[in-house]
């Protein structure tokens, strides 16, 4: 199981004004800042997350040369639809509009939106016949 994930971004603000208004439908905000400083060097990063816990994070970097794709759970279909509607007025670009996903099971329902780097963010909701 993972605890958390993290990657680069090539700005700090425009990545973190993006993610506190995509995830806020998941219930998912900014938790942690950490600074330059506070690093010793090794770059700022911001933790995303509920309940006290950090477990999504930014910072600054240099970018991966090929996106990544991270995708969030939804408690039901109209979380990731408002999502999408998050992400979309956020600034994100479609990757692929909220609806059934068949392919992976007959439950996957899932909305794709890329962040300012490119990076694939989903939110998937499994619901009936789900993994």
């Amino acid at each position: 199981m993972i605890d958390h994930i993290g990657f680069p971004v090539s700005d700090l603000s425009a990545s973190s004004a993006f993610y506190e208004r995509a995830l806020a439908p998941l219930g998912i905000s900014l938790l942690m800042e950490v600074t330059e400083e506070m690093t010793g060097g090794h770059g700022a990063h911001l933790g995303f997350g509920r309940d006290n816990k950090p477990f999504f994070w930014i910072g600054t970097g240099r970018p991966a040369v090929s996106a990544a794709h991270v995708a969030f759970a939804a408690s039901d279909r109209a979380v990731v639809d408002a999502f999408h509607k998050a992400a979309l007025d956020a600034g994100g670009r479609d990757n692929g509009a909220p609806g059934l996903r068949p392919i992976y099971h007959p439950g996957y329902y899932g909305a794709f939106v890329l962040d300012p780097d490119g990076n694939n963010i989903e939110t998937v909701y499994h619901g009936e016949g789900g993994a």
